[in-house]
């Protein structure tokens, strides 16, 4: 496996939308590593060179071309590759532009082509802030939608009217394109895209090195276009009354019994309709519910679990850290370091 990442350059850039996701990217490959590490402290059938984050990870830089790129910090960059070196990356990262972007887009037609290119090819297209322009210039989000910087909302809704800019949410994602509002948002995007590729205990690992808190999960701040709501009203009134009633002994013959069917065919529905079975609906809502009180109570948590529909501390914690890779107590420590210090 080699994850193959691009970081896209142009003038007046914002580095920051470069460095971060590198050192990001970077962690991740070493903690895998890590994780595959047998108890002798070797990583099986691999050499030396091969046990490096460079063998599993290759971060390029692309430009038009080779000349020294300014950015908005004063100093320059040069790019590893040119658009025609390179072709096969999984991820491609677009940078937000200092000020009014349309005169630096405008003038690089060579860029959006390509785009289109990697776009159809089917790699994960990712920009943060007026970079989001990028894409709506090479008509890929026409139909989609779409955010950025919140200062560029007005001008960005003139200038593409075609793109269902969504002002409410800092994701967006339509198939393999995304767009991230801020620097924030864009880490956010990443430790999603890490977790796809090296799974959630490194994506959870990075996310702890690099942030004091537990960052907002992507599923929760992104709109997805695919993300519409489901068409089976009978589903979506279980699933309604899970959410008012999860505290409660709740078995699956009776969720069935309430929908007018039998165990077998309300699985099948219900599955469908989510994409997750009953139980995993159920417990979901659950761990959710006890996340939003580990970051906002000093309850206890066996009063948290208890609150959470579970009467059984230690299946509470196995659950909880089913879902969320750790323990209740060091998400508790991880998000709140600081909120009750006397």
């Amino acid at each position: 496996m080699n994850t193959k990442i691009g970081f896209v350059l142009c003038e007046r850039m914002l580095s920051s939308g470069l460095s971060l996701p590198i050192e990001m990217w970077k962690a991740a490959a070493s903690s895998y590593l890590a994780e595959q590490r047998t108890p002798t402290g070797n990583v099986e059938k691999c050499t030396f060179r091969q046990c490096r984050p460079e063998s599993i990870l290759t971060v390029k830089t692309i430009a038009c071309n080779k000349n020294p790129i300014p950015t908005h910090s004063s100093f320059s960059i040069t790019a590893d590759a040119t658009l025609e070196e390179e072709s096969d990356y999984d991820v491609i990262y677009l940078p937000a532009l200092w000020r009014n972007p349309r005169a630096v887009i405008r003038k690089h037609h060579d860029l959006l082509e390509w785009l289109t290119e990697k776009a159809v090819s089917g790699a994960r297209i990712a920009a943060v802030g007026t970079g989001c322009c990028f894409l709506a210039e090479a008509g890929l989000l026409n139909g989609k939608p779409a955010t950025t910087h919140w200062h560029y909302f007005k001008q960005f809704a003139h200038d593409y009217p075609d793109v269902n800019l969504q002002a409410k949410y800092f994701i967006t994602q339509s198939q393999n394109i995304f767009c991230a509002a801020s620097v924030k948002a864009l880490s956010d995007l990443t430790i999603h895209f890490i977790e796809t590729i090296y799974g959630k205990s490194v994506a959870t690992h990075t996310q702890r090195t690099f942030f004091h808190e537990i960052r907002s999960h992507f599923e929760r701040q992104c709109y997805q276009e695919e993300n519409t709501p489901h068409p089976d009203e009978d589903i979506v009134q279980i699933q309604t009354w899970i959410k008012e009633n999860y505290t409660a002994d709740i078995s699956m013959q009776a969720l069935a019994d309430m929908a007018g069917m039998s165990l077998r065919n309300f699985s099948r529905r219900f599955k469908n309709a989510t994409d997750m079975s009953p139980l995993q609906y159920l417990l979901t809502v659950r761990v959710e519910a006890a996340i939003t009180m580990l970051q906002t109570t000093n309850l206890s948590i066996q009063e948290i679990a208890i609150l959470s529909g579970y009467q059984d501390i230690s299946h509470f914690n196995r659950q909880f850290k089913l879902k969320t890779t750790i323990s209740p107590g060091d998400y508790r420590k991880t998000v709140r370091a600081k909120l009750f210090c006397a």
